[in-house]
């Protein structure tokens, strides 16, 4: 049971968003839906990067009529800058972050405060679950979900309750928000990897719980996996450099995988042996790992999807990794082809 605090306490949820107009609405209405526990109150900071399709104005209408939602000016328009801006204003005890994206459990928020108080950690979160939407985004979110192609990682873990290296959204204690500072504005995707990289090298507990619930929507198309997973990529680099280290050895994989690839097909007109049983090994782990998923999302019509949007994750990962390493390592400043996010 979490224990009422003897005077009214405040949670901050902070939500970052641009060109949002068709999902504004249903976001805010869960948002304010949310079941907190006796004793808290809550105000839910969105702030809008400039959106051109009525989403500023709508939010607008919103904030006018209910006081707890407030919105925040984010003239930086990416996810790191708007997460700022509401921290300089959030008045909470508590901050927990949101996404306009993400369904969330009516208790989301009260399981994250009772987590904070069960582990005495300094950021938790509940399991990425993806659910995807259409023949292809099925597919995609049963790839996202499978061990077995995020090289298994704790966050598709829904029943895990334990220490992890980074969570997915975060909630935090003020505290250490205080400790650790915010989020790194240079980096576009990756802020929040960094962040708990930044939390954990300073000796702070991050704890993910399967009672945290919520469900996260995928791209849906391959173009569109592929543009967001080359972005994630290259922006890894980034953080390498400013750490000295990735947050996890994983995070290398698709980039030696590409790498094992481009170099085999340089020798490939002297011997062409290492690049087939590098692609015939390759193809098997897909299509084992395509079996896998499928399984365990318990949806077989994706199998046929699943070999392509797999190769999708590693080879986009994986090139925008090396892009992102070449311009670090020439010293140039992020390429503004990487420097923008569009769902």
């Amino acid at each position: 049971m979490f224990t009422q605090p003897a005077q009214p306490q405040r949670l901050s949820v902070i939500v970052p968003c641009r060109n949002e107009a068709a999902h504004i609405d249903a976001f805010c209405d869960s948002a304010l839906q949310q079941q907190l526990p006796p004793g808290w109150q809550m105000e839910v900071l969105v702030a809008d990067g400039c959106s051109n399709d009525g989403t500023r104005e709508r939010l607008q209408q919103r904030c006018a009529a209910d006081p707890r939602l407030r919105w925040v000016d984010n003239p930086g328009r990416i996810v790191s800058t708007g997460l700022n801006a509401c921290l300089r204003l959030a008045r909470g005890s508590v901050v927990a972050r949101l996404d306009v994206h993400t369904q969330f459990a009516p208790d989301y928020l009260a399981q994250c405060l009772a987590a904070l108080e069960r582990t005495g950690a300094d950021n938790v979160g509940g399991p990425w679950v993806a659910e995807g939407r259409g023949a292809m985004g099925s597919a995609i979110a049963a790839a996202f979900q499978s061990r077995w192609v995020v090289g298994g990682a704790l966050s598709r873990d829904k029943a895990y309750e334990g220490p992890v290296d980074t969570v997915y959204l975060g909630c935090w204690p003020r505290a250490t928000l205080e400790r650790f500072g915010g989020f790194d504005e240079t980096l576009v995707r990756n802020q929040d990897d960094e962040h708990n990289l930044r939390l954990r090298l300073g000796g702070a507990r991050i704890w993910q719980s399967g009672r945290i619930q919520s469900s996260y929507r995928p791209r849906d198309s391959l173009r569109h996996l592929f543009a967001q997973q080359r972005q994630y990529g290259y922006w890894r680099p980034f953080v390498m450099r400013k750490h000295g280290q990735p947050g996890s050895v994983r995070q290398l994989v698709p980039a030696a995988f590409v790498a094992a690839v481009l170099g085999f097909v340089a020798i490939s007109p002297w011997s062409a042996w290492p690049l087939a049983a590098l692609l015939a090994a390759y193809g098997g782990y897909v299509g084992a790992a395509s079996v896998l998923a499928a399984c365990a999302a318990g949806q077989w019509h994706t199998l046929p999807r699943l070999p392509v949007a797999i190769a999708a994750y590693h080879v986009a990962y994986g090139l925008g990794t090396w892009r992102g390493l070449w311009d670090v390592l020439r010293g140039r400043q992020p390429s503004a082809q990487f420097a923008r996010i569009t769902r």
